[in-house]
């Protein structure tokens, strides 16, 4: 399995666990409030902190095993394996993005606008490395 591959392992796995711990925070915030919490800073911040972790330790992990693969750059193949992954992901945020905003003139509340939005960017982040996942594993 190439580094970039490992790669796009770890940052699939952190996205999907990270996005879990999350959505549970905002549902137990939720569930307190008795309606949509809204937006706070705190649970995003220890988001983007779960994720910085668990890339930061999974890839100095996987570096520490073949050093020599790790400061390896993209060859022609993965090259195309990334960008072709990117461009089916961009489909997952603008489908997401267009649903979110859909929902907004229905409901009318900025909370689950926002919620919308960031849950497009976190499946469309997952998407690209899942698909780069799936593309490197097949041939192109």
């Amino acid at each position: 399995m190439a580094f970039h591959e490992k790669s796009a392992w770890i940052m699939a796995t952190g996205l999907l666990f990270g996005a879990f711990v999350y959505a549970g925070a905002v549902r137990a915030l939720s569930v307190d409030l008795g309606t949509l919490a809204p937006p706070t800073l705190a649970p995003l911040i220890g988001f983007a902190v779960l994720l910085v972790l668990i890339a930061v330790v999974g890839h100095i992990a996987i570096a520490v095993m073949n050093p020599s693969e790790a400061e390896s750059s993209l060859d022609e193949r993965e090259t195309r394996v990334v960008q072709r992954a990117g461009y089916w992901s961009s489909y997952v945020l603008a489908t997401g993005i267009v649903l979110s905003l859909g929902s907004y003139l229905i409901v009318v509340n900025g909370d689950w606008l926002f919620y919308g939005v960031f849950g497009s960017l976190v499946l469309a982040s997952f998407a690209d490395y899942a698909l780069q996942v799936v593309f490197f594993r097949t041939a192109l």
